[in-house]
């Protein structure tokens, strides 16, 4: 078994009255990639996955779906369509739908088109309304806004 192999589609042949039938089904939730217990991570997560954390970042955090699991840790920003918040999370979430469950301690700010807070989490820090919603990342190759930069000389430089 390959960890690094990607998910695999699912072919099955069936017949019907004598006539071969071809169906092709393809797993519609994507894999998980997950920050195991005990793993710390500084620095910025971009997946267009879903992502699992159950160790501790210090960083940001781009991904289609978020869930910060129960004892993890994660400091930073989070920009994700959907999040999940278990564990213990300082710093700014945005999402369209940011859940705060249970055994969630969040500090600091959600912008949100949806929030849910669960009896017995923990919330301090600022919640608001947003009015566009939040983007998955894009998948590599996927075309970027193309970016520009003034480019200034330094006086005195020869």
């Amino acid at each position: 078994m390959s960890y690094f192999s990607q998910s695999k589609t699912e072919r099955d042949r069936k017949t019907t009255n004598g006539s071969a039938i071809e169906t092709q089904t393809e797993t519609t939730a994507a894999q998980a990639s997950t920050l195991a217990r005990g793993m710390v991570i500084t620095g910025n997560i971009v997946c267009t996955d879903p992502v699992e954390i159950y160790g501790r970042l210090v960083g940001d955090i781009h991904a289609s779906q978020l869930t910060i699991c129960e004892g993890a840790q994660v400091e930073g920003k989070v920009i994700a369509q959907d999040a999940v918040i278990q564990g213990t999370f300082k710093g700014t979430i945005h999402g369209n739908s940011v859940k705060l469950r249970g055994t969630a301690m969040v500090a600091g700010e959600i912008f949100n088109r949806s929030l849910t807070i669960e009896q017995d989490a923990q919330f301090e820090g600022v919640a608001r309304r947003l009015d566009k919603p939040v983007e998955a990342p894009r998948r590599a190759g996927a075309e970027a806004p193309t970016q520009s930069a003034d480019v200034v000389p330094i006086s005195g430089a020869a």
